[in-house]
């Protein structure tokens, strides 16, 4: 992932100006349109939405969410509302009308453009969305309200300041130390084994045929392993930053984990963690693979070439990251070996399900290869999904 401004990710790209031949973006679950020329936009938001300028489009969010009085939001449940409203403002009715006109249209080129305008409304909404949440965060914090556990674990992790890491660390402790608590209990039941029926006899013969002494097959097992794949780049920083600490905060009921990360070029940090306080290993992974344009067909290449040799059919493989690639090399076949070879591959990806083709992202190009692919950018989703992993693994 590699978008500045509003939120994750970039608005899917055409060429631009007024007039041109611009190229639409590929969508698996659209009409088969192929690839070619667009008609030029009519309503105000489409022409906005074509012109690829972010600044401009920072300015006219703020403008409606000004209009809108977004600054009086009171309670976090307010944020769909306020989206709705500054979208309004923005003239959504009318692109709305273009889109659904165009579905219906004879012009392939206007056809082509619908559907180019339908992937960037499904953009801007999330924009909208994460502005608004942002906002409200502004307006909690400008009020001396107290940042209620409830509330960051629900908000996007993309959105929470950097002042109020501490308290997520604190609220990402106690939620893996339930987990712990619950898994602990699990896995003392399953570890206990087998009865060993002939054993049991044998010990409690001089009992009389009373079973006082009991005896348990007992079989060594290797630990199953867990490979997390981090993408660290700087518009998903914040996703690593917390599934890390949460996997290593889980390390009494968790089988081993060997963590990799990667903006271009992979390399593993499982040392890192060995040997440097949690705070301290995130702090470093981050600054050490967190530059360089992200290449996500080069680190699966680098994983395959450091792992493959140790993923068997009871290793799970997650992979963090947006799967925005900068149009690069997919090498998507390197996932399939993975795929046939271990037990999981489970893809999180921190952008909304609708935005997942847009741009230059592909994960439709990867998601034939996963067991499970989920959206999982806050708190909660992490939560549900780790306590998933070790129902799973143990």
């Amino acid at each position: 992932g590699t978008g500045q401004g509003l939120r994750t990710g970039s608005p899917p790209r055409g060429s631009g100006g007024s007039g041109e031949a611009r190229e639409e973006s590929e969508d698996e679950f659209a009409e088969n349109l192929g690839r070619g020329p667009l008609a030029d936009p009519t309503s105000r938001l489409g022409v906005l939405l074509m012109q690829n300028d972010r600044v401009e489009l920072n300015v006219q969010v703020a403008a409606a969410a000004k209009e809108v009085k977004l600054q009086e939001i009171q309670v976090f449940t307010q944020k769909g509302l306020y989206t709705r409203r500054i979208l309004e403002e923005m003239g959504l009715a009318d692109l709305q009308r273009e889109i659904n006109s165009a579905k219906t249209s004879e012009d392939l080129r206007v056809r082509r453009l619908g559907r180019e305008l339908k992937h960037r409304q499904d953009w801007l909404r999330e924009q909208v969305r994460d502005y608004v949440e942002k906002q409200f965060l502004l307006y909690a914090d400008a009020h001396g309200f107290k940042l209620r556990e409830e509330l960051l674990r629900k908000v996007k992790l993309s959105n929470i300041e950097h002042r109020n890491f501490r308290l997520v660390q604190e609220i990402v402790y106690r939620m893996a130390k339930k987990l712990v608590s619950l898994h602990s209990r699990r896995k003392k039941v399953y570890k206990r084994g087998v009865l060993n029926v002939s054993r049991t006899l044998r010990n409690n013969m001089s009992y009389d045929g009373h079973i006082f002494d009991l005896h348990w097959k007992s079989v060594k097992v290797d630990r199953p392993c867990v490979f997390a794949i981090c993408d660290v780049s700087g518009s998903v920083a914040n996703y690593a930053r917390f599934m890390l600490m949460f996997l290593y905060s889980l390390e009494e009921v968790m089988p081993k984990v060997r963590s990799f990360a990667f903006s271009s070029d992979l390399g593993e940090v499982t040392e890192l963690f060995e040997r440097n306080s949690l705070e301290d290993a995130i702090a470093k992974t981050l600054r050490d693979f967190g530059g360089g344009s992200t290449d996500y067909g080069q680190a699966l290449l680098d994983f395959r070439k450091k792992c493959l040799s140790d993923i068997d059919n009871r290793t799970t493989v997650i992979i963090l990251g947006d799967a925005r690639n900068n149009y690069g090399d997919a090498q998507q076949s390197v996932l399939k070996e993975l795929y046939d070879m271990s037990k999981r591959v489970i893809w999180l990806n921190p952008e909304s399900r609708s935005t997942w083709n847009t741009g230059d992202a592909i994960m439709r190009k990867y998601t034939p290869y996963v067991h499970q692919a989920e959206e999982c950018n806050s708190l909660i989703h992490l939560e549900r999904v780790v306590g998933n992993l070790l129902r799973t693994v143990q």
